[in-house]
């Protein structure tokens, strides 16, 4: 795809949005979809066909011409749809391109510029090798990003699979599951902090306590604080307990933000670098 004139002169860095929507497909993205399928080399023929199969709707016989007939029923099918449904259908639009004879530079643009989209008008989703997951503010996104890096680059890959299961888990619809998301995060800095310090059998709370140099005071407390939290709302939940959206989301950044930290902690540590028990 040629780019645009925005973007070959630095003014199209898209400003992020807070984030307003997740469990709703407005208007907008709708019609911006249908664009972008366009945009990609899609007829309305061929986008009705795909629309067809995710709802399970028949094609309507009596349109025949693309441009305003096939175009008009894509709008409406898509307009009329239940908010899941067209998520559904953007998945759908993925796989297609990253089957099909596109070539990728077309793929690279639907995905840019659906994340894009994403990101400016403040819909909490991204598209992540072909799967819509539960997208946060852009700081929440950095530090699972650098966490999910440092741990695969380090070997850390069951801390990695339980890291990637609590955003899987935030992700969940039509319910989310904010006790699994914490109980997910926790284990996945728990494996870390099992790794660095040599105490492989050790639940958190008890390599809190002791390896006292491996969180520096007083963060230690608050760190002993959250696996508290964490313990009483997503390892033993009780009745009328459920943690929030909010606060699962909160726990999920916290334990990859430290699961970073005591990665890199450890590597500089080291006098080759490399991840090892120094503690």
């Amino acid at each position: 795809m040629r780019e645009t004139f925005s973007k070959r002169h630095g003014f199209s860095n898209t400003e992020e949005t807070d984030i307003t929507v997740r469990e709703d497909a407005p208007a907008e993205l709708r019609s911006f979809f249908v664009q972008l399928c366009y945009d990609c080399g899609l007829t309305p023929t061929n986008l009705r066909g795909m629309v067809c199969q995710a709802l399970k709707r028949q094609p309507d016989r009596n349109n025949w011409s693309d441009f305003p007939n096939v175009d008009n029923e894509v709008e409406d099918l898509l307009q009329g749809c239940k908010w899941y449904k067209v998520y559904d259908i953007i998945e759908r639009l993925h796989d297609f391109l990253a089957e099909s004879r596109y070539d990728r530079d077309v793929y690279n643009h639907y995905v840019t510029e659906l994340n894009e989209y994403f990101v400016e008008f403040g819909i909490g989703w991204k598209l992540v090798a072909g799967r819509l997951e539960m997208r946060g503010p852009e700081s929440f996104e950095v530090v699972v990003k650098n966490a999910k890096e440092a741990e695969h680059e380090t070997g850390h890959t069951t801390a990695s699979k339980e890291l990637h299961q609590a955003i899987a888990d935030l992700s969940r619809r039509p319910h989310p599951d904010p006790t699994g998301a914490i109980q997910h995060a926790m284990a996945s800095l728990e494996c870390v902090a099992r790794q660095v310090t040599g105490d492989v059998k050790a639940n958190l709370g008890d390599i809190l306590k002791r390896h006292n140099t491996l969180i520096p005071a007083p963060l230690d407390q608050a760190v002993a604080r959250a696996w508290g939290y964490a313990s009483e709302n997503g390892r033993h939940l009780r009745e009328g307990r459920e943690p929030s959206y909010t606060e699962a989301e909160l726990i999920v950044g916290l334990c990859a933000s430290l699961s970073n930290y005591l990665i890199k902690k450890t590597q500089s540590s080291s006098p080759d670098g490399r991840s090892e028990a120094l503690f």
